[in-house]
């Protein structure tokens, strides 16, 4: 089998093959800022949280609309905010810390989106909704997800400095009279609007995959904020290609496929990047000699 075969031919000759890749593109640049910076806020396990909570809006949209895009993607929305809010209230009354709120309530949703769609629909809706398709992408989705990417990267170009100062030293941010509630307030509607929009291709439980394993990967290779963004979109895109290839080749999953190949380059940097444990290594050797 030559390279071209391999690597050129899927995606020349197959137009769900196009559209996959360009919705996993889209959702790869979109989701590489907003996972970079959930790494550096300490707020990674919310990205999951968050991911779960969508899936009670999903379950609701569809049962009142089937897969319709405008029923998943709104009750998705809705449920996702709703949850984010929620925990941000209970952390403010009461003596319980964001993430545990984050946990409990994501817990709660996740439970209730199982039982809806179990009540009123079948194993296979369920398993679409956890899981997602990314080969099954139309038109629509892949225009909701670059529109969705597009308006990620637009906010965060325009509320940048704020939002790094606000994950980075909040108490001079407030100091110097800027409001950080908006751009936390702010931040957490992107990641929602991320997450539904990989939801739509990879389904809930695998949506947060592209979002957090490349943010950690390039998290043990650079430094720099710039840096570590542009190593998340690299790591990204090389996820997705090789993931679809894969799925092509070998009959998998799509979605999983992809998620395991980001898995195997943030393993792989736990053990040779600068920032893990090879890098580690070589400078312990160097300060002991």
């Amino acid at each position: 089998m030559t390279l071209n075969e391999i690597i050129i031919s899927p995606f020349t000759d197959f137009s769900f093959m196009r559209r996959a890749l360009a919705g996993c593109v889209a959702l790869a640049t979109g989701c590489a800022p907003i996972g970079v910076l959930l790494v550096l806020r300490r707020m990674s396990l919310m990205g999951d949280a968050l991911s779960h909570a969508v899936l009670p809006g999903a379950a609701i949209g569809f049962i009142l609309g089937g897969f319709a895009l405008p029923w998943l993607a709104g009750g998705g929305v809705v449920a996702g905010l709703l949850v984010a809010i929620l925990a941000g209230l209970a952390s403010r009354f009461t003596d319980l810390s964001e993430d545990a709120n984050f946990a409990g309530f994501y817990l709660v949703a996740l439970a209730l989106g199982v039982l809806l769609v179990s009540k009123w629909g079948s194993n296979v809706d369920l398993i679409h909704l956890l899981f997602g398709s990314v080969l099954a992408v139309d038109d629509v989705s892949l225009l909701l997800v670059t529109a969705i990417s597009g308006f990620t990267l637009a906010w965060l170009a325009l509320n940048y400095r704020g939002l790094v100062l606000e994950c980075v030293d909040p108490g001079y941010l407030q100091a110097s009279g800027a409001r950080g509630t908006r751009f936390h307030l702010g931040f957490v509607a992107l990641t929602v609007l991320n997450l539904v929009a990989g939801f739509q291709a990879m389904g809930t439980l695998m949506a947060v995959g592209l979002m957090m394993l490349p943010a950690a990967t390039s998290r043990l290779w650079t430094d720099t904020l710039p840096g570590m963004i542009f190593a998340a979109w690299i790591t990204g895109l090389i996820a997705s290609l090789v993931g679809l290839m894969l799925s092509y080749h070998f009959s998998l999953p799509s979605g999983p496929a992809i998620v395991l190949v980001a898995g195997l380059c943030y393993l792989i940097s736990l053990l040779m990047a600068p920032r893990g444990w090879h890098g580690r290594w070589r400078a312990r050797r160097h300060l002991e000699q």
